[in-house]
């Protein structure tokens, strides 16, 4: 099991993409890479579960290389390094935190591409949408935050 989490300040600016799913709002989250919350802790909790280094680690926003970059790309890298000890996901529980945009009418076609992306059924991934009752930097619409808890298994090596 591995846990990840992210939180990214609210601007006017780029698109707002969760889970790869572009999604009508008219602010984006600040951040090196596209900000896609979902998938940033995502990718943590698959490298946690794994026991290897956390995203900021391995994919630094000090780096040039990673500016503006398709966090579904920084996904498949760490499934590429889960695979080399011998890990494949299973699961996927997710609680995106925002207080808008009203994310309901977007868990579907979420969960959907977060399924592709892991190489699993919509139905071994759970996506939620809680907001924070007004309370905090979520609360207030200036950040969205992203829970996300991963199982993973061995692969059969025979």
């Amino acid at each position: 099991m591995g846990i990840g989490t992210d939180l990214h300040q609210l601007k006017a600016g780029r698109r707002l993409v969760l889970g790869h799913v572009p999604i009508e709002f008219d602010r984006s989250p600040v951040g090196h890479s596209d900000g896609d919350v979902l998938l940033h802790a995502v990718t943590d909790a698959v490298l946690g579960a794994a026991g290897l280094p956390d995203i900021g680690e391995l994919f630094p926003d000090t780096d040039p290389a990673y500016e503006g970059i398709d966090s579904s790309r920084l996904l498949e890298r760490a499934l590429a390094m889960v695979a080399e000890r011998g890990y494949v996901p299973v699961n996927v529980d997710a609680i995106i935190h925002a207080e808008q945009p009203k994310l309901g009418p977007h868990k579907k076609a979420i969960r959907e591409e977060v399924a592709r992306l892991l190489g699993l059924t919509a139905e071994a991934v759970s996506i939620k949408a809680k907001t924070n009752e007004g309370v905090d930097a979520v609360g207030r619409g200036e950040a969205i935050a992203c829970t996300v808890v991963v199982g993973l298994r061995r692969l059969d090596r025979t």
